[in-house]
């Protein structure tokens, strides 16, 4: 399989001129072993009847064959309508995420969603997340666990709680951050966002790159709002989570910080 890549057979001009529907919403979905979540969350999602959705999955060489799935997947849809990015080996949280949005800018999507492949981001809140998009004005629209009507899985034990919440609180605190949210994977960005806080200058590549989109996002003067919802557990598959990777999270984050 190719490094890096989906199927060369067509050029941009010949993908755009084939394309039916134009792509306005792009959901960028990076996947590792996620070939039991992977086509619930795209049917989920492409029940929801949104205008111009499409997708672009960015897998990591999973070894389960979640890149295969998504191939199969690809077939049903309209030319470039879902896109698929192979890489040779996991390379990081956040450079999946720049990669695809990269490919969601280049194919001409007008706003960006960011979600997770496990369902624990609810498929049905997109929409009202959209239409905050546009009703505000705002140039991102963040998923919050941790304001008013927002919240995490009654399953979850109390020392994941604990985790999750002094993890985002001292993000928030070491990065000065307004967001309440500050480690959501949740988020839709317009592409002027994308755009204005360059993704080049981008540097965390794992857990720590939500709070530093976030910090990015903020030190551009972004308008940034959130939305609540309950995070769920994932229907299948195992947490990557642990609080280890919090830590080496905040380290990098520290480094952010000092360097600006």
């Amino acid at each position: 399989m190719p490094a890096e890549t989906d199927r060369p057979a067509m050029s941009q001009a010949a993908v755009n001129a084939s394309r039916t529907i134009p792509l306005k919403v792009a959901v960028v979905v990076p996947t590792y072993n996620e070939a039991e979540n992977l086509p619930m969350i795209v049917e989920r999602l492409s029940a929801l009847d949104i205008d111009g959705l499409g997708f672009i999955v960015v897998d990591d060489a999973s070894p389960d064959g979640t890149g295969d799935i998504a191939e199969h997947i690809a077939d049903t849809y309209e030319t470039g309508m879902f896109q698929v990015i192979h890489r040779l080996s996991k390379q990081g949280l956040g450079r999946a995420y720049i990669q695809g949005f990269r490919r969601a800018l280049e194919e001409g999507a007008e706003a960006v969603v960011e979600m997770d492949a496990d369902l624990s981001h609810p498929p049905a809140e997109l929409p009202k997340m959209l239409a905050r998009l546009e009703e505000t004005g705002a140039d991102v629209v963040v998923g919050s666990r941790y304001m008013e009507g927002g919240g995490v899985d009654p399953k979850w034990s109390w020392v994941r709680r604990q985790i999750s919440h002094w993890g985002n609180v001292g993000i928030r605190f070491l990065l000065g951050l307004k967001v309440r949210d500050a480690t959501s994977g949740f988020k839709v960005f317009r592409r002027s966002a994308l755009e204005h806080i360059g993704l080049e200058s981008l540097r965390v590549a794992g857990f720590g790159f939500q709070a530093e989109v976030a910090y990015r996002c903020e030190r551009m003067g972004l308008n940034v709002v959130e939305h609540p919802y309950e995070f769920l557990d994932r229907s299948a598959g195992q947490s990557k989570m642990s609080l280890g990777i919090v830590i080496e999270a905040l380290y990098r984050l520290t480094l952010l910080r000092i360097r600006g």
